[in-house]
């Protein structure tokens, strides 16, 4: 017997489909019906976007007036002097360059709408992929037992309750560790199809074939009835809309990636006021262990897609947004020197990116000594000094106005940077 708390709560919904980056046309008309009334009130929305493989953040965003750097990094060290050879850093403050093919970023960075944090990691010294995203996820890097996502219980946290499945939704082709916990959540590989699929669960999980109205007619005596009642009458609502391809607001050009793709469904899913308040995404291929390249190779096509595809999201929302405030996150850096095959390995702090009119931008923030041997934790990697959660919450406090710290992160007891505007 399937409960209600099971099904819901227990694992939440993950919800699949056929292809990466197919658009329902029910969706796609849905977004651009801008004077269709919106199912719920509209509301503000976190974007999450997780670059598993970690990024190496001194090459995003290079200390390139540091000579130890430098030397450390002879065929990868970038310059911001325009007589540099390739594409030179761009200059954000004198000490800090961007990389050239994230170009994307600069005018957002002076605007003071992108705020940057370097130094940025766990507490926790692992350098297992694995652990060190299990534990940034969980938001507990001391505590493999935690059984929830710091995603999922700021949802929980959220102060209100909602009838509607898309509150926290996941463009991911499974559950991400974010968002397990109690708290309703979805997670869909894209919006064309919404079959069902329940982690955790057998019973459920043979029902994955079968539609969402079906599933419902199924449980009509109350195993879902009364808590998902609205939310398939809202998936009924959007499948009565008229078909159109969406068009981008502002000329938006998304990037033809699996991150592109994802957020250009993000995108249309906060225009269809359906209620929209976490979303997730994620970048993959940051484990650059050989031939990284520097204005060219595979780091560069990475930070490209991620900056491109932020940027067209941001151009797509237009006059929303104010509601909403993107945040990257990576699990650890790499090694501030470089290896014997052109490229570097794991190491610990990196840096993040968060974009939104509610962010202190136009500053590199956190602390970051001369990468001289002596100042590198373990003598090989840029030290940490700034514990992750000090940005994660202080981002969701201020954007989603969430306030209990210590139910978000329950093991931290750590202080604000000040990225977000007060």
């Amino acid at each position: 017997m399937i409960t209600r708390r099971g099904f819901l709560k227990a694992g939440g919904l993950a919800v699949f489909g056929i292809g990466l980056g197919g658009v329902p046309n029910f969706v796609a008309q849905a977004a651009a019906q801008i004077k269709a009334p919106g199912l719920f009130k509209r509301r503000k929305t976190l974007v999450c976007i997780f670059q598993r493989g970690a990024m190496d953040g001194l090459m995003a965003v290079t200390p390139f007036t540091d000579e130890h750097l430098r030397a450390a990094r002879p065929t990868l060290f970038m310059s911001a002097a325009k007589a540099s050879p390739g594409k030179p850093l761009i200059d954000l403050d004198g000490k800090f360059g961007l990389h050239p093919s994230m170009a994307g970023f600069a005018n957002v960075f002076k605007e003071g709408r992108l705020g940057i944090v370097h130094g940025i990691g766990s507490p926790n010294k692992t350098r297992s992929h694995f652990d060190a995203q299990d534990y940034m996820e969980s938001g507990t890097p001391f505590n493999k037992g935690t059984s929830s996502g710091w995603l999922n219980r700021a949802v929980g946290l959220l102060g209100h309750d909602t009838a509607t499945p898309f509150q926290a939704v996941s463009l991911t082709s499974s559950l991400p560790r974010s968002f397990y916990g109690d708290n309703p959540t979805l997670a869909l590989s894209n919006l064309s199809d919404f079959n069902i699929q329940v982690k955790g669960n057998p019973a459920g999980a043979n029902m994955a074939s079968q539609s969402f109205e079906d599933l419902y007619d199924q449980t009509a005596q109350g195993l879902l009835k009364e808590t998902s009642k609205d939310s398939f009458e809202a998936m009924n609502v959007l499948k009565k809309l008229d078909t159109k391809n969406y068009v981008p607001a502002n000329n938006a050009r998304y990037p033809n990636s699996a991150l592109g793709n994802s957020l250009k469904q993000i995108a249309q899913l906060i225009k269809m006021d359906v209620g929209l308040e976490v979303a997730f995404a994620e970048s993959g291929g940051w484990d650059t262990h050989f031939n990284q390249g520097t204005d060219t190779g595979i780091f560069a096509r990475n930070v490209n897609d991620l900056s491109e595809s932020i940027m067209a999201f941001w151009t797509d929302m237009g006059t929303l947004q104010d509601d909403v405030t993107v945040m990257t996150m990576t699990e650890f850096g790499r090694t501030v020197k470089q290896n014997g095959t052109g490229g570097t390995d794991h190491g610990r702090a990196s840096c993040n990116f968060i974009l939104g009119n509610d962010v202190l931008g136009g500053k590199v923030h956190g602390k970051m000594d001369a990468l001289a041997p002596e100042n590198l934790e373990d003598g090989r990697d840029l030290a940490v000094t700034t514990d992750f959660r000090s940005v994660f919450s202080e981002v969701a406090d201020k954007h989603l106005n969430i306030n209990k710290d210590g139910v978000l992160f329950p093991e931290w007891d750590g202080q604000h940077i000040g990225v977000m505007r007060t």
